[in-house]
């Protein structure tokens, strides 16, 4: 479907339809970063914002290195390595394609800490990636509720919500993701492919 090769934000747009080009985002979403040391809970919200007041300001050349930084805090718990394990196992999981076992792993965490979001955001991928699309959505929700600055979840609900062809909703969550993170290349090409679709559909 794309007709030019991007690679930004750890994403790669190339020559795909737009059901390979969705799974390979939501693979590379759940990847991301599993080992980095330990930050106590009220560590973590301070440098959250910090990165995040960084990440508004930043030229492109520079923004990926912050936006790397806060993955590796979303994707470490904030008090129990244990837990980021069980995380990094799902992970893996997903990497063998083996996302039933992955779901069941990442209820588990679910269940020891609700409040982690990216445990959430992990679940809404793998159930993104078998098709269940509103199990996704109420994962999202459920992410945002608890991080409402996830572009990752963000962008995962553009993705939900155009196979759910919920269009506008899905380009709302997109216009979200930019204003959190300026210079993320993948809601503008996203966007453009919605306004695509819709233009289908009048037709």
């Amino acid at each position: 479907m794309y007709t030019q090769n991007l690679v930004h934000n750890g994403l790669y747009f190339g020559g795909f339809s737009m059901k390979i080009t969705i799974k390979k985002f939501f693979i590379i979403i759940i990847l991301n970063f599993g080992f980095i040391s330990h930050l106590y809970s009220d560590d973590q919200k301070s440098e959250l914002n910090k990165l995040f007041e960084k990440l508004k300001v930043e030229n492109a050349s520079i923004s990926f290195e912050t936006e790397q930084k806060i993955w590796k805090i979303w994707s470490t718990h904030p008090k129990n390595y244990e837990l980021t394990k069980l995380l990094d196992n799902g992970s893996e999981l997903v990497r063998k394609n083996k996302l039933f076992e992955s779901i069941d792993l990442f209820t588990e965490v679910i269940n020891l800490d609700p409040n982690w979001a990216e445990a959430w955001n992990k679940r809404a991928t793998a159930f993104y990636m078998i098709g269940e699309f509103q199990k996704s959505q109420n994962d999202i929700d459920k992410v945002l509720k608890l991080e409402e600055r996830h572009f990752g979840a963000l962008a995962g609900q553009g993705l939900v919500n155009i196979q759910l062809k919920n269009y506008e909703k899905a380009i709302e969550s997109y216009q979200r993701a930019l204003e959190i993170y300026p210079t993320m290349q993948s809601p503008s090409i996203m966007i453009k492919e919605i306004e695509g679709l819709i233009k289908e559909d009048l037709i």
